[in-house]
């Protein structure tokens, strides 16, 4: 190499340093917005596609009368099972009685069928709603149930041990059993 010629990246490849990597190169056709319609109809929606093909194709795991459960695409863990209404619905209020119930119980059987299978020490359950809320599909509803082992945290926590929380705890709680009692 001569002198005053920037080095090539390349240059250093192999050479230990003190990151570990984990290459995941399947997630940036997710970063692009491939399926990820930000507000699809049930003709675009991979949620509603996916129950038309079958389960080797769709990664649907399992199906009930109102709702299905497929494998995350783009899975944080192994596992990362979603829960999804055959409904074309954004939010949890709309969904129906039975909806609500078939979408609590298989969500409760993915955590047992991970639990046998995967022998993970712990669950992350959630809904994001709205793309502002980290919806990566927001125009249908999906339960995340995913699967948790000691280590496998995101970066933020592991390398700045930090958690980012915009309001005092106390103002939360206050909103939040104000809003409760209001809604009794």
């Amino acid at each position: 190499m001569s002198v005053g010629t920037p080095e090539s990246p390349l240059d250093f490849a192999g050479v230990p340093d003190a990151f570990q990597r984990l290459w995941t190169p399947h997630r940036m056709v997710y970063i692009g917005g491939e399926n990820k319609p930000a507000d699809a109809g049930e003709r675009e929606c991979p949620f509603c596609r996916a129950p038309r093909l079958g389960e080797a194709d769709s990664l649907v795991v399992a199906r009930g009368t109102t709702c299905f459960v497929v494998l995350n695409l783009y899975p944080y863990n192994p596992g990362h099972l979603l829960v999804c209404p055959y409904r074309h619905v954004s939010g949890y209020i709309d969904l129906t009685p039975e909806e609500t119930q078939e979408f609590a119980s298989l969500t409760q059987h993915a955590v047992r069928v991970l639990a046998a299978v995967s022998h993970p020490q712990g669950f992350n359950l959630g809904i994001n709603q709205g793309e502002v809320a980290g919806a990566g599909i927001a125009a249908h509803l999906h339960q995340h149930v995913v699967p948790r082992w000691q280590g496998d945290s995101n970066f933020l926590p592991v390398v700045a041990r930090t958690k980012a929380l915009p309001q005092l705890l106390g103002e939360t709680r206050d909103l939040l059993a104000a809003a409760w009692d209001a809604s009794a």
